[in-house]
């Protein structure tokens, strides 16, 4: 089978474009899908998974953070392992973890079986995602790559949608009698299905440069990660006690000294270390607040559909199909916007991210208000309608150009490790939101609520003071969005 090997960094000569470049491409596509459904697809099913296993509150938010957090941990280190050791490897490694991981999911029996393999499962889809670009960078060139990505961009805002959807539909239809047990075991057909057309038409790829992973760093980060999110998840039911503030604050200084020692390390030439943290990019101003905006985008979006998803099953009766059907038009109102961001960006750079997070605002703050109306209340879901497609189309202005914004910033010979940061700050601020503002939603809801009748008053107060988080958050990524380049690099750069 054809190795393509690439030299991006000495400019140095290619293997020929692998003869099913496309066919691969497809089945990679496949792959990644499964990732980028289940960022989704979980939301509407979490009040049924929440009263078939009997979940607290705290757990429930550890069904969402538990994958953000394996992501985030693993997604670095495993784009530089593909990078030096093959990215076929990995590929196939996470795509069959990612079933058996969902297998896991689809059979788990308690709370803390179903959190253990949410996490194996972001680990896994860490593993796979950064294959799968890094493949298409090397199988394609010139305008046969801008059109694979454009593949990606496209499913991947189709899979958003999609996923909230299917969600709703897979829970409803109770297949087999599995009820939410199907939005996990969907992806095993599909997981066996891509590894055996993955070992047979994705070439093997590597960077012949790429330096080793630094493996005790990404343990570090995993740590770090772990330690800011546990006790804001665990910290109320427990009276927030000492070793919960303990806890937080190791883990802020554990990332801060990391930051700290990958800026003073010195490459060694016979055995270089790729950096876990771009040192060179945090020192310039405008990448270390795109950093920041990307997180308290992703704090506002997974606190929301968390919190929105409960209030919309458990306080409004919603099955979770009509759920689901309630909140795809949010993505509808990114699909009205994403495509001209790009262009816009190129002409007024960041006006138009800071457009983008106010919309959001806005779009939530009408959600908000539409909650609280005691006139709205059971009324159906037009009220909400119309606030979460004008979020739509802010997150349509934001999220598209916003690494384009950024990255004009950042040197070239930095550019793919500060994309991974931005991904990394993604999942992370996402395993933020579904702990902090999941906290403020559930220390107004008294215990029960959501599975007993007459418990509208009770989840519609705890998303009323749930929503003014989600708000600031975007609010806060408007005002820092001022700060970001003027401009964005065009489509050829």
């Amino acid at each position: 089978m054809p190795t393509t090997t690439t030299t991006p960094e000495t400019g140095g000569p290619a293997a020929a474009p692998h003869p099913r470049r496309w066919a691969a491409a497809v089945v990679m596509m496949v792959a990644a899908l499964m990732d980028l459904l289940d960022v989704t697809i979980v939301n509407v099913a979490i009040p049924s998974m929440g009263r078939d296993l009997g979940a607290s509150e705290s757990a429930l938010q550890w069904i969402v953070s538990a994958y953000l957090l394996g992501f985030a941990a693993t997604l670095i280190v495993a784009g530089h392992l593909g990078d030096r050791y093959g990215r076929k490897a990995l590929f196939l490694a996470g795509t069959a973890g990612f079933g058996l991981a969902s297998l896991a999911c689809g059979t788990a029996q308690s709370p803390g079986q179903l959190v253990a393999a949410r996490a194996v499962q972001g680990v896994m889809a860490a593993l796979l995602m950064p294959q799968v670009l890094g493949s298409f960078r090397t199988m394609f060139r010139g305008k046969e790559r801008g059109a694979a990505f454009g593949m990606y961009g496209a499913v991947a805002g189709f899979a958003s949608a999609i996923g909230l959807l299917l969600g709703g539909v897979l829970t409803d239809a109770d297949l087999f009698g599995w009820g939410w047990r199907s939005v996990f075991l969907v992806n095993i057909p599909v997981a066996v299905a891509t590894l055996a057309a993955g070992a047979v038409l994705v070439p093997a790829t590597r960077e012949r440069s790429a330096g080793r992973p630094d493996l005790l760093g990404s343990l570090v980060l995993a740590g770090a990660l772990v330690a800011v999110v546990l006790p804001l998840v665990q910290g109320r039911a427990n009276g927030w006690p000492v070793w919960g503030w303990v806890c937080l604050g190791t883990g802020v200084a554990a990332l801060a000294g990391l930051g700290v020692a990958e800026g003073r390390r010195r490459p060694h030439p016979s055995s270089p270390v790729a950096p876990l943290l771009p040192a060179r990019a945090f020192g310039l101003p405008a990448f270390s607040v795109g950093v920041l905006v990307q997180l308290l985008f992703a704090v506002g979006m997974q606190g929301f559909f968390l919190v929105f998803a409960i209030w919309l099953q458990g306080g409004e009766g919603y099955t979770p199909m009509q759920a689901g059907l309630v909140t795809v038009a949010f993505s509808v109102g990114g699909f009205l916007t994403a495509p001209a961001a790009d262009g816009l960006a190129v002409r007024f750079g960041r006006f138009v991210l800071a457009a983008g997070a106010l919309l959001m605002a806005g779009g939530f703050a009408w959600v908000w208000s539409a909650v609280t109306d005691a006139s709205a209340a059971h009324t159906g879901a037009w009220p909400l309608v119309p606030g979460l497609v004008v979020a739509g189309a802010g997150l349509g202005l934001l999220v598209v150009p916003l690494v384009n914004v950024v990255l004009s910033a950042v040197p070239g010979d930095i550019a793919g490790g500060a994309s991974g940061i931005f991904s990394t700050a993604q999942q992370f601020g996402g395993a933020l939101g579904a702990a902090a503002i999941g906290t403020v939603f559930f220390r107004h809801v008294p215990a029960g609520a959501p599975a007993r009748d007459g418990a509208a008053p009770a989840l519609t107060d705890a998303l009323d003071a749930a929503m003014p988080w989600v708000v600031a958050a975007f609010a806060l990524s408007a005002v820092l969005c001022l700060a970001l380049p003027g401009r964005a690099a065009g489509r050829t750069a």
